[in-house]
């Protein structure tokens, strides 16, 4: 059996058998680790605990500790656990993505009937149950073949054009959260128990075009946040709340200095107060100019 060896942060090296998984090495280095332990990166690569290693390289460990890992992997399970959710209270729903961005994700669904703001509160007391149940989050890698076929037979056409779209030559890996299933690359944590029950929070709900082309179905989009614990929600939905407050279309009505009409969208109606700070601004730069 052939060896790789693994680089550790501190510099030491150590040799194992060629397709052990990042799980495996962690408890070769200490049970605590492996017990605290929710990715791991090879050469810079996010990987899960369960992918088999089969090349040498810098490898470290990551734990809740590791913010940007940390975050990356809350975040990601956190937005399979509510597609899921969604799929159980609603099954008539179709998945389509759900990235990661900014402080949370997103996931689009198609679906008959609007989404409500009550739907949220709904979808996050599943979300609740489902992270309770700490349901295994496992994957296998599937061919494309087998893949379509599957997404085929559940009535999951935009799975199937996703599949169309990777590159030929990108393996297809397929993730599990308990009985609900994803195309998705990947990483994920190992299970969904360990996802911060008091840390995430669902905001809003949007339309958006499959694939952003006008031309492509309308979707439904549902935004979420997540931290890693309770109190970074917390101070998260706090700016939020500040930001509100400073949010110029409220100081504009609030203040009376301008309003904005449908029939002219970016367009300023300006009012006298605002108008007069327009020009005392304008007059300010120019000033600054000279």
């Amino acid at each position: 059996m052939s060896q790789i060896s693994l680089t550790f942060p501190d510099g030491n090296a150590r040799n194992y058998a060629a397709g052990i998984t990042a799980a495996e090495v962690a408890e070769s280095i200490a049970p605590s680790l492996a017990k605290r332990a929710i990715s791991a990166s090879l050469d810079g690569r996010h990987i899960d605990l369960q992918w088999p290693i089969e090349d040498s390289g810098a490898f470290s460990i990551h734990t809740m500790k590791d913010e940007a890992p940390a975050l990356e992997l809350i975040r990601h399970d956190f937005a399979h656990v509510m597609a899921r959710a969604v799929q159980e209270i609603w099954p008539d729903a179709k998945v389509t993505i759900g990235p990661v961005r900014d402080y949370g994700w997103f996931y689009d669904f198609d679906r008959a009937e609007p989404f409500t703001p009550e739907d949220l509160g709904r979808i996050e007391a599943r979300m609740k149950e489902i992270i309770n149940d700490r349901d295994p989050v496992r994957t296998e890698i599937w061919d494309r073949d087998r893949a379509r076929a599957y997404y085929r037979n559940r009535g999951e056409p935009f799975k199937v054009e996703l599949i169309d779209r990777i590159p030929g030559d990108e393996p297809l890996r397929m993730y599990w959260h308990g009985d609900w299933q994803d195309l998705c690359r990947g990483p994920h944590l190992q299970s969904t128990g360990q996802l911060p029950a008091d840390a995430f929070k669902l905001t809003h709900i949007a339309g958006a075009y499959w694939l952003g082309d006008a031309s492509r179905p309308m979707l439904q989009r549902i935004y979420g946040v997540a931290f890693r614990n309770r109190d970074e929600l917390k101070a998260h939905l706090h700016m939020l709340e500040e930001a509100a407050k400073r949010d110029h279309r409220k100081l504009g009505r609030e203040m009376d200095l301008f309003h904005m009409q449908e029939e002219a969208p970016g367009q300023i109606f300006w009012h006298p107060n605002g108008w007069n700070i327009y020009v005392a601004l304008q007059d300010y730069m120019r000033r600054q100019q000279r």
